[in-house]
C-alpha cells in the first residue's frame, strides 16, 4: 500500500507508523488512532458527569424558580407559569422572546406546586388562564 492512496487523516499519526523499510504499517496507525479516539471520549464522559454533580443542583438559590404549568396557544408559542419566591409570573413565551403577561401572589393562583394541570371542579389550566386574563385590569 502506498502512502499517496491514504485518507489524509492518516498522515497525521506520529512516524511509528512507518517500518523501517519504508512500507506503512496501517494496522498500527489505525489502533493508535481508535484508542485516542476512545481516550478522548472518555475524558469528555467524565467531564460530563463532573459538570453534572458540581452543577446547577447544588447551592442555596437551586429551587428559587419553578415552572408550575404550561400550555401551547400556537404551533410555537406558549403561556408558562413560572414561580419565584412568593410571586407567580404569566409568560408568553416565543421564538426570541419572553414577555411576562401577568404577576400574580402564590396564595391566588389556585395550583399547588407539583400538582397536575387540571383542577377541581373540571377547570383546566387553560379555562382558569383565560377567566385571569379576562378580569385582569388594563
Amino acid at each position: 500500500m502506498r502512502l499517496p492512496l491514504l485518507p489524509a487523516g492518516l498522515f497525521l499519526l506520529t512516524g511509528s507508523a512507518i517500518s523501517a523499510d519504508g512500507n506503512f504499517d496501517a494496522t498500527g496507525s489505525v489502533l493508535q488512532m481508535l484508542l485516542g479516539l476512545a481516550l478522548i471520549i472518555g475524558l469528555l464522559f467524565v467531564s460530563l458527569h463532573v459538570l453534572k454533580r458540581l452543577g446547577a443542583g447544588s447551592g442555596k438559590g437551586a429551587n428559587l424558580l419553578t415552572i408550575r404549568g404550561a400550555t401551547a396557544v400556537g404551533p410555537r408559542e406558549r403561556v408558562v407559569l413560572v414561580e419565584i419566591a412568593d410571586k407567580v409570573l404569566v409568560l408568553g413565551v416565543a421564538p426570541g422572546r419572553v414577555t411576562n403577561l401577568l404577576t400574580l401572589d402564590a396564595a391566588e393562583l389556585p395550583l399547588a406546586p407539583g400538582a397536575s394541570s387540571s383542577q377541581p371542579g373540571g377547570k383546566d389550566f387553560q379555562s382558569w388562564l383565560k377567566q385571569t386574563l379576562e378580569r385582569r385590569p388594563r
